[in-house]
């Protein structure tokens, strides 16, 4: 069998960076030397948005055949396509001095309201390795959907968050149905549908 294609290590000097914004995400730009089997030396400039670690989570209840979503503001979503009240999953940064596995678990509390009864990491991706580092842990969260409020949301953070019960032959129909866009959302529904049939093992194993 042929060896499949991986990420690897890049040959490449780094320069200090310069820092062009302190904000809720900061913006580095990067001075580089990136080196390739021999050939000239490749200089280019590079400007980051420092994401982080951030972690998603989609929340299942098998007991009653549910998938629990959420729908809230995105500003770069309203800008980009005009529909800016997006359907997402679980997310957000893992904070200083948290594991994945407590921040997924804070998450769903603030988002939806219900702590997970079981969580299982499923894999990692980068959002857009084209402008930032963010990298996010997807994990499936076993949930009592029942539990879940109409609205969610930390105040102190100024959320605003709709929920979202939905059978999970309907959440699996969204991404035919090409009404959602939020990256993280599509990937776990697919993930779902390809793996719909593992899910009480996972989950209750």
């Amino acid at each position: 069998m042929a060896r499949l294609p991986a990420d690897r290590p890049a040959d490449v000097e780094l320069g200090q960076p310069d820092k062009l914004a302190d904000a809720f995400r900061d913006y580095w730009r990067y001075h580089l030397t990136l080196r390739n089997d021999g050939q000239p030396p490749l200089q280019q400039q590079r400007d980051i948005l420092i994401g982080g670690k951030v972690i998603a989570v989609l929340p299942v209840d098998l007991e009653r055949d549910e998938v629990v979503l959420i729908r809230q503001f995105r500003l770069p979503a309203h800008i980009g396509t005009g529909k800016g009240d997006m359907v997402e999953i679980v997310a957000g940064r893992i904070e200083p001095g948290e594991t994945p596995e407590v921040s997924a678990s804070r998450e769903c509390v603030e988002e939806i309201g219900v702590a997970p009864d079981r969580l299982v990491e499923l894999f990692s991706f980068m959002t857009t390795p084209g402008i930032t580092d963010e990298t996010i842990m997807l994990f499936l969260a076993s949930v009592d959907a029942a539990r879940v409020p109409a609205q969610s949301g930390a105040a102190d953070e100024g959320e605003r968050i709709e929920t979202i019960r939905l059978p999970i032959d309907d959440a699996v129909a969204l991404v035919q149905g090409g009404g959602v866009a939020n990256g993280p959302l599509i990937l776990a529904l697919q993930w779902l549908a390809l793996n719909r049939t593992r899910l009480g093992e996972l989950l209750q194993g």
